[in-house]
């Protein structure tokens, strides 16, 4: 499985430089986008379905801000959207798709640089996320 991860800084501007262009020539089975800054009907996703995907998007509450998607030739058996932690899913910053043999979570952390306020939701942000994926290792198997 070609597993591409990719943070786009928006998933429209991207299109705009040939991201359709580009994922046809590196073709991946599962595309990951983080920072997609859109919610699927604002992009023309015809595109990537004639290549053969099937798109799962989770963005942001807030329009224009964060979001993440992952595009996978593969159908999944299930798709995770969020971690189950409101303040961080009303940011849309994971997704996760489950497959016979594997699972592939495409994640946008917090950058933490716009104030110290930010900072700090960054640092329990990586605190949070890791007791996330030590339950995901205890809890769930494929």
């Amino acid at each position: 499985m070609k597993i591409i991860t990719y943070n786009v800084n928006g998933i429209r501007a991207a299109m705009n430089k040939d991201l359709v262009g580009w994922l046809k020539a590196a073709n991946p089975d599962v595309l990951c986008l983080q920072e997609t800054k859109a919610t699927s009907d604002q992009v023309d996703v015809k595109a990537f379905e004639a290549l053969g995907y099937h798109l799962y998007w989770y963005s942001a509450q807030k329009k224009g801000y964060s979001g993440v998607a992952i595009f996978s030739k593969i159908k999944p058996k299930h798709v995770e959207y969020g971690c189950g932690i409101e303040k961080y899913d009303f940011e849309g910053r994971i997704i996760r798709l489950d497959f016979d043999t594997c699972s592939v979570m495409s994640v946008y952390h917090p950058s933490g640089s716009s104030g110290d306020e930010r900072q700090v939701f960054k640092m329990q942000w990586l605190t949070d996320f890791q007791n996330y994926i030590d339950d995901l290792k205890k809890n769930y198997q494929i």
